[in-house]
C-alpha cells in the first residue's frame, strides 16, 4: 500500500497555519519584474524579426517562383535552339555529331538532351529516363513540359516547312536549381540575422539613454522617501522623462518648506501652550503653599486658564488643518476686539495695568480667518503684558486698501533690529516674545502683514486685506431686503 505524508506549515501568530507574508522589498520587485532595458531591447528585436518575417517570407517565395520561371523558359529556349540547329540533319537523315548535343549547353552539370526522328528513335544524345507522353505532344507540335520525380522534363518539335520532322528533349535535375534558390535563401537569411543584430544594437543604445534617466529617478525617489529634501535630477533630453523629474523635484522642495514651515509651526506654537500651562501650575502650586486660604479662587481661575489652553488648542488645530487657503467670511475686527478685552483687561489687571480700545467707526471688515486674528491680536497683548509698561492700547484704524490694528504700550521699547524681532530663531531674551514669529507667519498666511511700526514706546501694526466696498454693498442690500421681507 502507498502512504501519502503531507507536511503542515506550524501556526503563528499569523493566522491558522499561515505564516505571516514578508514584506515585499524593492530588489524582490525588481526580481519579479522585467527592466526597461530588457523590454526595450526585446521590443526592439521583436519589431525587426516581425517585419524581416513578413518581408523575407513573400520575397523568398518569389524568388523561388522567379527561379522556377526562369529555369523553365531557359530550358524551352536552349531546347528550341538545338532543334533549330539539328532541323536539317533530321530532315535529311545525316548522322548528328554527340559534339553538337553535349557542347550546347553552357549550363555546366545536370542537364542532358537527346534528339529523336518522327518515328520515336534517338539520333543523338542521351536522357534520363522520363515520362514519354511529353515527347508525343512534342510530335504534335506542341513544346511539352513535366515533372519526373527529381527531374524536370522539355520536349520541344523538330520542323521543316511547317511539318513535325523530330523532337528534342531536355531533362534537368531539380536539385540544380534548388541549390541556387537554397543559396539566395542563405544569403537573405544572413542579411536578415545582420538586420537583426542592427535592431539589437540599436535597442541596446536606446534602452541605455532611457533607462539612465529613469534609474536615476528611482534613486531621486528613493533618496526623497528617505527624507532628504534636497534631490535634483540631471536632464536626459526626454520630454517626458525630464517633466517627470522637475515634478520630483517641486515635489521636493514643497515636501522640504512645507516641513520647514510645520516644525517652525510647531515650536513657536507650543510657546501659546505652554504659557496658561505655567499659569495654572503657578497658581496651584501658590495655593498648595496657602494651607488656611481659600483654594477655590486659585481653581477658579486654572478652571479659566484651562478653558482659554482649550480654546487655543482648537484654533492651533484649526490653523493647521486651514492651511493657507484664500479666507471666505469677512471678520469685524471692532467685535472681535470687543469680545477679547475683557479676558485682555482681566488679565493685565492681575499686573495693575490698564486696557484702551479705540474702534474707528469707518474701519472696514477684514477678509482674514478669525481663529488666526485671534491668535495673532493674542501674542501681541501677551507680548505687550509681559514685556512692556503702563496702559495696553489696541486700537482698529483703516488703512490704505486694509484694515489696521495697532497694539501699542508705555514700555522702554525694543533693543532688536526691526527684522531680528521676527526672526525664528532669535534670542526671546532681551524684550520680545517668542510668540512674534508665530504672529508673524499666521498673518502672512492670511495675505497680511505684522510690523513693527515704532520702536519705542513699541507699537505693532498688523495689517489685513480689507473686505472691498462692493462686496459690503451687496452685503447691505441683500440684508436689507431680508429685513423688508
Amino acid at each position: 500500500m502507498r502512504h501519502t505524508t503531507v507536511a503542515t506549515a506550524p501556526t503563528g501568530a499569523a493566522g491558522a497555519g499561515v505564516p505571516a507574508r514578508p514584506p515585499l522589498s524593492l530588489d524582490h520587485c525588481r526580481s519579479e519584474a522585467t527592466s526597461v532595458r530588457t523590454r526595450i531591447i526585446s521590443l526592439a528585436v521583436l519589431t525587426s524579426v516581425v517585419a524581416t518575417v513578413l518581408f523575407a517570407v513573400p520575397l523568398g517565395v518569389a524568388v523561388l517562383q522567379y527561379a522556377l520561371q526562369h529555369q523553365w523558359g531557359h530550358l524551352v529556349r536552349d531546347a528550341s535552339d538545338l532543334a533549330i540547329t539539328v532541323a536539317g540533319d533530321v530532315y535529311h537523315g545525316d548522322r548528328i555529331e554527340p559534339e553538337t548535343v553535349d557542347d550546347f549547353w553552357d549550363d555546366g552539370e545536370g542537364v542532358t538532351a537527346a534528339v529523336f526522328d518522327r518515328d520515336g528513335q534517338r539520333l543523338a544524345g542521351a536522357v534520363r529516363e522520363w515520362d514519354a507522353d511529353v515527347l508525343a505532344g512534342a510530335f504534335d507540335g506542341q513544346v511539352s513540359t513535366a515533372t519526373d520525380g527529381n527531374l524536370w522534363v522539355v520536349a520541344v518539335p523538330v520542323t521543316h516547312s511547317d511539318e513535325v520532322i523530330g523532337a528534342v528533349a531536355v531533362t534537368q535535375s531539380r536539385a540544380d536549381v534548388l541549390g541556387v534558390v537554397g543559396l539566395m535563401w542563405a544569403g537573405m537569411a544572413g542579411l536578415a540575422t545582420a538586420a537583426v543584430t542592427v535592431a539589437w544594437l540599436v535597442g541596446r543604445r536606446q534602452a541605455r539613454r532611457l533607462a539612465q534617466p529613469l534609474e536615476e529617478l528611482e534613486e531621486s525617489a528613493r533618496r526623497l522617501g528617505e527624507g532628504d529634501f534636497s534631490v535634483r535630477t540631471r536632464r536626459g533630453g526626454i520630454e517626458e522623462i525630464d517633466a517627470v523629474g522637475a515634478a520630483l523635484e517641486a515635489t521636493a522642495a514643497r515636501l522640504d518648506e512645507l516641513l520647514a514651515r510645520e516644525r517652525a509651526f510647531s515650536t513657536d506654537a507650543s510657546h501659546q501652550l505652554r504659557t496658561p500651562l505655567a499659569g495654572m501650575r503657578l497658581r496651584l502650586e501658590a495655593a498648595l503653599e496657602r494651607a488656611d486660604a481659600d483654594p477655590r479662587p486659585a481653581i477658579a481661575a486654572s478652571l479659566v486658564d484651562a478653558d482659554r489652553l482649550e480654546a487655543i488648542i482648537d484654533e492651533v488645530l484649526a490653523l493647521a488643518r486651514a492651511g493657507e487657503g484664500p479666507p471666505t467670511e469677512p471678520v469685524d475686527l471692532g467685535t472681535l476686539v470687543g469680545e477679547l478685552s475683557p479676558e485682555w483687561g482681566a488679565r493685565l489687571a492681575l499686573h495693575g495695568r490698564d486696557l484702551t480700545v479705540r474702534v474707528d467707526p469707518g474701519a472696514p471688515e477684514a477678509r482674514a480667518s478669525t481663529a488666526a486674528v485671534r491668535q495673532v491680536l493674542g501674542v501681541l497683548v501677551d507680548n505687550a503684558t509681559t514685556h512692556g509698561r503702563g496702559t495696553v492700547t489696541v486700537t482698529v484704524r483703516e488703512a490704505t486698501g486694509a484694515v489696521a490694528v495697532d497694539v501699542s504700550d508705555e514700555g522702554s521699547g525694543v533693543q532688536d533690529d526691526r527684522g531680528a524681532v521676527f526672526a525664528p530663531r532669535a534670542d526671546r531674551r532681551r524684550g520680545h516674545g517668542i510668540g512674534l514669529p508665530l504672529a508673524h507667519r499666521l498673518a502672512e498666511a492670511e495675505r497680511g502683514r505684522l510690523q513693527l511700526t515704532r520702536v519705542a514706546p513699541p507699537v505693532f501694526t498688523l495689517l489685513l486685506p480689507a473686505v472691498p466696498v462692493e462686496t459690503r454693498d451687496a452685503r447691505e442690500v441683500a440684508a436689507a431686503g431680508s429685513g423688508d421681507r
